[in-house]
């Protein structure tokens, strides 16, 4: 006989959590907000709760400094929300590349005692799923001792991975509220420049992968006269949405997964939520599967559209911190990199600004002290700004300073 979870209070769900547990939470916009600020509440009674989690939305007041006896935060990904507790050494930063996160799990480098989740309703069947972040989260629901979750009617139901039945919850907590949105800005002009220089070099019949931010939205948008693109990605936002309804995201040149988009999780406003819910198109998927070099290979023309922080002369790009301070985290970037280099016809593409915001210059002749390299040099084929193009696989080491140097704002040479 299956197991009925307790329907509970958050406070009375988080009370199975003990000191020294090892806590993972769920990620993105799927992060249970009314579970996290219960268990910051149970503070007083905790110490030395390990917290695990890639990026989340939203709150997370157990990395308030007050609070650093009772939990630790070992992040996966830094967020906004922790950033500050890393770089003042309150919280710990790992790097990994993604798609070996669940691995951290499954082989048992992090055990588990509790996943934090929420879901949405159970079906007439009794199942659940994940909704808009199944990425490592899916493994951290087969491993975890304890599951505990936020049954939200908010929450997409999503295809592929993510269905877990109720039974196999230990608490849920019954919540209504709307899920976290990341609206993107409108592109500055000279995103919208980098962006027609992306878009220019994607063929048709080409399969994408895109981080989030206002550059892929710009490629996206400059991307209306393509024909039959396809969509594996770690994860995608607002700007796919206008190709798939005018019929230039097809999916199907896709080896893998015709005629599907395949993705981890998504982050956007409640109009990618809707497009998500029960839409068949869409498969959520194991992150150790989306971001297997292995798998991401065998589609055609992979070209992979992603940013960084800085990048040196001999194309050396940093993509997780600014010099020693932790920024975000390595991410997928080097798995998508690396697959697009070997997929037929593929093309890793370092899109980004020549200058900050406050007109600091992102190619330079160094990276600053304490620069983590996240793609190496080795692995590097283009950088985009908005002074055009640089193709440096092949080249030496003198022939990529050149054309480097043509990349830059005029006001540094």
């Amino acid at each position: 006989m299956p197991k009925h979870p307790k329907h509970v209070t958050a406070a009375e769900a988080v009370a199975l959590i003990n000191s020294n547990d090892r806590v993972y939470v769920h990620s993105v916009a799927a992060a249970p907000q009314t579970l996290i600020q219960a268990l910051a509440d149970r503070a007083p009674e905790l110490h030395d709760v390990q917290i695990y989690h890639l990026h989340t939305e939203g709150e997370a007041p157990y990395a308030k400094p007050e609070l650093a006896r009772s939990f630790r935060v070992n992040n996966l990904f830094v967020g906004a929300n922790v950033r500050r507790a890393v770089n003042e050494g309150r919280a710990d930063y790992i790097p990994v590349f993604l798609s070996e996160v669940p691995q951290l799990f499954r082989g048992g480098t992090i055990p588990l005692d509790v996943a934090l989740l929420m879901v949405s309703p159970p079906d007439k069947n009794g199942y659940v799923t994940l909704g808009t972040s199944v990425d490592a989260s899916l493994a951290a629901s087969q491993t975890a001792r304890r599951l505990i979750a936020e049954i939200n009617p908010n929450m997409p139901r999503t295809h592929g991975d993510g269905a877990v039945h109720i039974s196999q919850f230990d608490r849920v907590v019954e919540v209504d509220y709307p899920l976290v949105e990341f609206i993107s800005p409108e592109p500055t002009e000279t995103e919208r420049m980098i962006g027609g220089y992306v878009a220019e070099m994607v063929e048709d019949g080409a399969t994408l992968q895109m981080g989030i931010g206002t550059i892929p939205n710009a490629a996206l948008d400059a991307m209306t006269n393509h024909k039959g693109l396809g969509i594996h990605t770690e994860m995608f936002a607002e700007g796919v949405l206008d190709l798939v309804e005018s019929g230039v995201i097809t999916n199907e040149f896709k080896n893998k997964h015709r005629h599907h988009i395949v993705t981890g999780f998504v982050m956007g406003s409640k109009r990618l939520y809707d497009f998500i819910d029960d839409n068949p198109l869409v498969r959520f998927l194991d992150i150790a599967y989306v971001n297997d070099t292995a798998v991401i290979r065998q589609n055609p023309k992979v070209t992979a559209i992603n940013s960084a922080i800085e990048i040196d002369l001999t194309g050396q790009v940093c993509s997780d911190s600014i010099g020693s301070r932790i920024y975000s985290g390595v991410g997928g970037q080097m798995d998508f990199v690396r697959g697009a280099s070997l997929s037929p016809g593929g093309k890793p593409i370092i899109a980004l600004p020549s200058t900050t915001s406050k007109g600091i210059r992102r190619i330079t002749s160094q990276l600053n002290p304490g620069a983590g390299v996240v793609p190496t040099r080795a692995h590097v084929h283009y950088v985009v700004t908005e002074y055009g193009v640089a193709h440096l696989h092949g080249q030496t080491l003198r022939e990529r300073a050149r054309q480097l140097i043509r990349l830059p704002h005029p006001a540094h040479p």
